[in-house]
């Protein structure tokens, strides 16, 4: 990484596959533990490579500790909560449903003042023998009940969903993906869901928020309770190939562009795929090519960008892929 890099990715993947069960450092009673499993992160990372990554964080941050979520990259069913500064981890109830799905997306939201959270997901399957008719539906969790609901199920015709989601200010994001027939300027559609009430069904698609230009993909986050998308622009004549990236903030049911990755820094990541990874906390974004641990960071509040710390990790063989994610340290969060 000539440019440096972090922990940061939009995908939240297999960290927490093959873990077996063992108490948690914190004491819980036997009703709880009917229906959550704790185990220590130790099992998941060891010291010495958290160790490492806590050394990447601002001195003050290390006084605070984030609350997390991971989900198995096989049957995207196993859920965990976890918060690595304090090394807490909890295994969640499968959500309802199929267990196998072809589309999960995957959000956490915290509530700071009660300390409790809610785990959305959102799945999609393909209707068997149609290609263009996917199923598709919302699942929340509740760590105040315990429970989990699905609020909505549907059936979308020429759209499916993906694993890009988000929850901003009680309001559930995540993109949905045309399966053709369309114009090339809207392979890409935005869903907001209030997750405080109920959408009637069959008015998914037609409540979608366009995206603001055609993308070869695109990553959503959520800084500072904004809406916050990153996004690969398209050619003109080619909308399949990559030819840049923007970043662009959602003001009620408009987007407005902040700022537009310079050719330099582009071209700085060598090869760029058409899909990259990219997150964000606080003011900071972060973009990665899945295939170099090059990071590029773009402050929101300065406008300005510039090349990450180098990475500790390098890579190995050509094929090599990196992810990874960020999350806001805070101790008050307990999972």
């Amino acid at each position: 990484m000539e440019g440096e890099t972090s922990w940061v990715s939009h995908c939240i993947n297999d960290i927490g596959r093959d873990v077996g069960e063992f108490d948690s450092y914190s004491e819980l009673s036997d009703e709880e533990n009917k229906e959550i499993m704790a185990v220590s992160l130790d099992l998941i990372l060891p010291d010495d490579l958290l160790e490492r990554i806590l050394a990447y964080l601002p001195i003050a941050s290390i006084f605070k500790a984030g609350c997390f979520s991971f989900m198995d990259n096989e049957s995207r069913s196993e859920l965990y909560v976890c918060n690595p500064i304090n090394k807490r981890r909890r295994k969640l109830e499968q959500p309802p449903g199929l267990k196998f799905s072809d589309y999960s997306a995957l959000a956490i939201s915290v509530n700071r003042m009660s300390r409790n959270y809610n785990v959305s997901v959102v799945k999609s399957k393909q209707v068997p023998g149609d290609f263009f008719q996917w199923d598709l539906s919302i699942h929340v969790y509740d760590s105040e009940t315990l429970m989990w609901v699905t609020p909505l199920t549907e059936v979308l015709t020429g759209w499916r969903g993906g694993d890009e989601s988000v929850i901003c200010d009680g309001v559930l994001y995540f993109l949905i993906y045309s399966m053709g027939g369309g114009s090339p300027e809207n392979r890409h559609g935005l869903i907001a869901y209030n997750l405080s009430s109920r959408l009637s069904p069959g008015l998914l698609t037609r409540s979608s928020i366009p995206v603001p230009c055609s993308l070869t993909c695109g990553r959503l986050m959520n800084l500072k309770d904004k809406l916050v998308m990153v996004g690969g622009i398209g050619k003109q004549d080619r909308p399949d190939i990559i030819k840049g990236i923007g970043i662009w903030i959602l003001n009620g049911k408009e987007w407005q562009e902040i700022a537009r990755m310079p050719h330099k820094f582009f071209q700085g990541f060598g090869e760029f795929d058409d899909v990259f990874a990219s997150s964000g906390t606080d003011d900071l974004i972060y973009i990665q090519s899945y295939g170099s641990p090059a990071l590029l960071v773009f402050d929101m509040n300065q406008k300005q960008w510039r090349w990450s710390q180098k990475c500790p990790v390098t890579k190995k063989f050509p094929l090599q892929l990196f992810t990874g994610f960020c999350f806001e340290p805070r101790l008050e969060t307990d999972p």
